[in-house]
């Protein structure tokens, strides 16, 4: 799914490492790191998932695993770089501007 198409209501399922969510990230998204999932699983929202990583890989994975649990989730097409490309907002806590790695 386009980052323009992600549904109303759907929550962002950032499922990028530590560092890559450090540097920057979308305001409102939730971190589960895809290299915690399983062991994370009680802290994926319910209700629809908008499921995104750098470029989308890591993020399709995932989002077929949910899929496959009866979840409602949808993968991200070109990941945090089409969501920053496409003028969404990137925040980071750290130092520095807020960007995409």
């Amino acid at each position: 799914m386009a980052v323009t198409e992600v549904p109303e209501g759907a929550t962002l399922l950032d499922v990028r490492e530590d560092d890559e969510w450090g540097a920057g990230h979308a305001p409102d998204a939730v971190h589960v790191p895809m290299s915690q999932f399983l062991s994370r699983l009680d802290d994926v929202p319910d209700g629809p998932l908008a499921v995104v990583c750098r470029v989308g890989g890591r993020s399709a994975q995932v989002t077929a695993y949910l899929v496959g649990q009866g979840r409602e989730a949808v993968n991200i097409t070109g990941g945090m770089l089409a969501w920053e490309s496409a003028g969404r907002p990137v925040v980071t806590e750290g130092p520095g501007p807020a960007q995409v790695v």
